[in-house]
Parts: C-alpha cells; sequence; structure tokens
C-alpha cells in the first residue's frame, strides 16, 4: 500500500470522483432496496476501554482504503487519546466484501450499519472524496430513517461537495487499464514495475499510477500456481467491473439540489466542516449553494492543496479536524 499520503502531489486532484454541473429537480433519487454489508475497519481505542461515546468515522476515497489513512488515524489518537478513532473500509474497497450496487446510498447503508451494531454514539463522521459523499448521504438521511437522536454530532467533508453530474472521464480510462492488466497472460506481469509499465500509455503522471497500483495483487512467489494448478495472474483488489459498472451512480448523489430557488429536499442541521483545497475544483463556486443548502451550520476552510488536503498539509489539516471536535 501506498507508505504516505504526504508524497502526493496537487495533480493527483483529478483522479477520484470529479462531478461537473448540479441538478435543476429537486428530491430523493430512491434506488432499489439494499441489503448493508459488514465493513472491514482499522481502530484506535483510548486506554480507558472507551469504543462507543464520541468516536471519529474515517471514510476513505475511490480506491482508497483504512489502511491509506493508518498515519493521520495514528497522529489523531495522539492529539485525541480519549476519543476512539475507526477507519473503514467501504464496499469493494480494500477488504470489505465485494457487492452490487456501488452507490451512494448503499455505501450510507454500510456506514449506518457498522455505527448502529457497534453502538456508537455521538459520532463524528469524517469522509474525504467518495467517502465524503458517503458522509453527507448518510447524514441526510438519518431523519427519514429514524436513526436515534445523538448518533451524529458532527460531520466533516474533505474537498468534495453534493453536487451531481458526469463523472471524470479519468475514471474509465483508468478502470479500463487495470482491467487490461488484469487480463494479461499469468507471469506477463510479476511486479508493479512491470504493471506501471503498462500504465504509463494510459497516464504519464507517475503519482497517479502509484496511487492506481496500490491496489494491485502480485503474484506469489512461493506459490505460482491456483489449486487447479493454473497460474496465478496479477489482480487488483478492488472489483473492477463492479466500479466500471458504477460510473453514473458515483457521479450522482441521493438528494438533489434545486438551483432555480435554491431549495433542497432535506437538511442536516448539524455541526459541519468541509475542508476545500484551494487548487481543488471539487468544491467551487457553482457547487457551494448547494452545500450551504444541504448544511446549513457548515463552516468552510480552505488549505492550500490540491484534492489530497490530508496528505499535502498533514499538521495544518490535523489541527482544523482537531479544533473542529474539540469545540
Amino acid at each position: 500500500m501506498f507508505p504516505t499520503f504526504r508524497f502526493l502531489p496537487p495533480r493527483l486532484t483529478r483522479l477520484p470522483c470529479q462531478t461537473r454541473g448540479l441538478a435543476r429537480v429537486t428530491g430523493h433519487i430512491h434506488g432499489s432496496d439494499v441489503v448493508p454489508v459488514e465493513l472491514s475497519y482499522t481502530s484506535f481505542v483510548p486506554e480507558n476501554g472507551n469504543a462507543t461515546e464520541g468516536p471519529l468515522v474515517i471514510l476513505h476515497g475511490l480506491f482508497g482504503s483504512k489502511r491509506n489513512w493508518g498515519s493521520i488515524c495514528k497522529a489523531l489518537h495522539r492529539d485525541m487519546p480519549d476519543r476512539p478513532i475507526y477507519a473503514l473500509d467501504l464496499r469493494n474497497h480494500g477488504t470489505s466484501p465485494h457487492v452490487k450496487p456501488h452507490t451512494y446510498d448503499a455505501m450510507a447503508r454500510d456506514v449506518e450499519k457498522f455505527i448502529e451494531e457497534k453502538g456508537l454514539k455521538d459520532v463524528a463522521l469524517l469522509g474525504h472524496s467518495m467517502g465524503g459523499k458517503t458522509a453527507m448521504a448518510y447524514a441526510l438521511s438519518t431523519k427519514e430513517r429514524n436513526v436515534p437522536p445523538g448518533t451524529l454530532s458532527k460531520l466533516i467533508v474533505v474537498d468534495i461537495a453534493p453536487s451531481i453530474g458526469s463523472l471524470s472521464p479519468e475514471f474509465k480510462k483508468y478502470t479500463e487499464a487495470m482491467q487490461k492488466i488484469e487480463d494479461l497472460p499469468a507471469g506477463v506481469i510479476k511486479t508493479r514495475t512491470d504493471a506501471d509499465h503498462r500504465l504509463r500509455a494510459y497516464e504519464e503522471d507517475m503519482s497517479v499510477r502509484q496511487f492506481l497500483l496500490t491496489n494491485l495483487h502480485l503474484p506469489s512467489h512461493s506459490r505460482t500456481a491456483k489449486h487447479d494448478g493454473s497460474p496465478e495472474k496479477a489482480k487488483f483488489i478492488v472489483p473492477l467491473s463492479i466500479l466500471s459498472h458504477s460510473i453514473g451512480d458515483l457521479g450522482s448523489f441521493p438528494y438533489q439540489y434545486n438551483a432555480e430557488d435554491n431549495t433542497v429536499p432535506v437538511t442536516w442541521d448539524g455541526p459541519t466542516l468541509a475542508l476545500k483545497g484551494t487548487m481543488s475544483a471539487y468544491i467551487n463556486r457553482k457547487n457551494i449553494p448547494a452545500l450551504n443548502a444541504f448544511f446549513p451550520n457548515v463552516r468552510l476552510e480552505e488549505l492550500d492543496t490540491g484534492h489530497w488536503v490530508h496528505a499535502e498539509k498533514p499538521t495544518e489539516f490535523r489541527k482544523l479536524v482537531v479544533d473542529f471536535l474539540n469545540q
């Protein structure tokens, strides 16, 4: 996995689920009923044993995982030793189940299941990019799903807005490139360097390629054949077939903002912190009205970064988060 995020340059801002434009109709986008799954997670529990009161729950972005947040979680644990911290793998990422559909409604249901089964109270929910949209979807669904009062207390959204539009075209290009690597005969891809060489035809930025390759599982040197005797192939740990068919869903959002009269079907009125990278366009003048409408108690802060706010300015990011949670 990526050893740390702090070396990611601002140019990687165009990778995770960028959307363009805003819908002009209002209402909730109802999908088919989904069955929530049990999410994999990493926890940091205070010495006093408190695992349920006032936790910080962290949701990663597209192609990310809980392990990408390991260093930040450890630092936040030092900053807030009495607050439990949970970093989750969203569905179809990390070691969580691979299952359809890959929608924000489904991911929000998974988070709801996790919070409920762990008995968490007074939760602060933090999400980056795809995880940020998931966090917003969960917050906005708490009323209609009768989530007990006091379950969610604070919301932190990192460089994403509740907008609806087309997913950045690079997403499709990357999934196609990764699928082509998986389709290669066994023995062709033996190292990450081999895979990186194949990705160069689709992406010139090495940092983007490195990020994508954090999801690559290479054949074991000690076991080169599967149980049926066929040789192992390099494979990505994320289900590319599911994600490639979820392009429209990842560009969407469960609730629609009416730009003509600045109205929304539901709001979440709790304290909300939105963190924007000044060199990123994910939060912009066109979608800030939607952010304010859905979350009337939002405070927008900016850091001199690209999309990876928490990675490019980790110390400043942590200070904003800790100060917000301690208010």
